[in-house]
Order: C-alpha cells, then structure tokens, then sequence
C-alpha cells in the first residue's frame, strides 16, 4: 500500500540519514569557515601594507573569486584540475578547499576595510610610543577593528551555508544530495514525499541563518549605537 509523503521522513532510516547529510553539510562550511577567517584576517592585514605589487595580487585573488561563480570553481576543481595535475582529491577535501578560498577572499576585503576605518589618531599613537607595524596591529588596530568586521563576518558565515546547497553537483553526500536520493527511492509510492523532505531541509537551513542573520543585525545595531 502507498503510504502518504510524511511517511517518507519516517520510512527506514530516511531521517538520520537527512541528519547524516546535514551534519556533512555543518562540518564542510564549519571546516571552511575556521580554516577562511584565519587565512582571511592575514591577508587583510597584508592588504594594508605599502607594497602596490602585493596589494594588487591581493586584489585579483578577491576579484576571482568573486567575479567566478561559486559552482564554476566547484567544477574546476573537482573535474577540470585534479585531471590535469594528476591529483585525487574526494568531493568533501575539494568543497572544503574551495569554500575556504573563497571565504579567504572575501575576509580579505572585510578586513582591509575595517582596519582602514580606524580613526587615523590612533594610529599616529601608537606609532609615537615606538611600536613595529605588527605591535600595532596586534595591540591597536585589530582590537578596535575586530567589532567593524563582525556583522559582515556573519553574513558571509550565512552565506556560506547557503551556497552549500551546490554540493551535491560535485556528488558531495550533503543534506540535498540525501534528500534528492530519499524522494528519487520513493518516488513511485509516494509521489508527495518531495514536499516533506525539501520542507524538512528548508527547516534545517532556516534553524542555522536564522540566528546567525539575527545575530549579525543585532551587531550591526550595537555598532551604529556606539557611533552616535
């Protein structure tokens, strides 16, 4: 006998596996998350040096990765580069890999900017009591831009789980992949089941970038408070 969509979620062990695929989906973006911000944070900070020529290959690794589309380099590294250099890398590494790079990229940006913003006194002070260029970063610069880089880091952090949604092109065994296999499996007894298992991963992503979009309006909030 037929049994009706929602049974699907229940059917076997349809639902650990969805929690199986979304606990992939949490580790790639966590993972390339942590791996970015480091990264990331260094390579802002270089972006503030004198030095035109690295300043502007800093600036073209920003730009490539966000002029080309998150699932254009999936593609190239998955597909087009490990055929060429002879490397094997499994889906999970690659994703990994390219989520970093791309949030590296962007935190270079983010970075950059809120170090720039940093009223022009402070550091002429701590220029004045000695300190290197890496005493004041660390001691002056960071600190006070660390709160400016907050929101945006957040956004991106949602961001990110959300372009995740493009793993399963890669054959990466996420939280959609799983889902498109259970409503693939079912398909003939219980032709309704799409609904109730994309409806359970629009829940599982809303429970994750609903708190952090929260979180970044709440910092965005504080922040302009503070100005005023």
């Amino acid at each position: 006998m037929a049994h009706s969509g929602i049974d699907v979620l229940t059917a076997g062990s349809n639902f650990s596996r969805l929690l199986g695929g979304l606990w992939v989906t949490i580790k790639i973006a966590l993972i390339a998350i942590i791996i970015g911000l480091i990264i990331g944070v260094l390579l802002g900070i270089l972006r503030t040096l004198p030095n035109r020529p690295l300043r502007f290959i800093l600036r073209l690794y920003l730009e490539f990765f966000r002029i080309v589309p998150t699932v254009v380099l999936l593609f190239l590294f998955y597909y087009i580069l490990p055929k060429e250099f002879n490397v094997n890398l499994p889906a999970d590494a690659v994703a990994t890999l390219v989520f970093a790079l791309w949030v590296a990229a962007e935190m270079t940006d983010i970075v950059r900017g809120a170090l720039e913003s940093v009223p022009q006194h402070q550091k002429e002070a701590g220029q004045a009591i000695g300190l290197t260029y890496w005493q004041l970063q660390r001691y002056v610069l960071i600190p006070q831009a660390w709160p400016l880089c907050l929101p945006a880091t957040v956004n991106l952090m949602t961001r990110v789980v959300k372009t995740t949604s493009l793993l399963m092109l890669i054959s990466v065994m996420d939280v959609i992949n799983i889902g498109q296999q259970i409503i693939e499996a079912n398909n003939k007894t219980a032709p309704n089941g799409v609904f109730w298992i994309y409806g359970i991963i629009f829940i599982f992503y809303f429970m994750i970038n609903y708190p952090l979009s929260r979180w970044a309006k709440h910092l965005n909030k504080r922040r302009l408070e503070a100005n005023h």
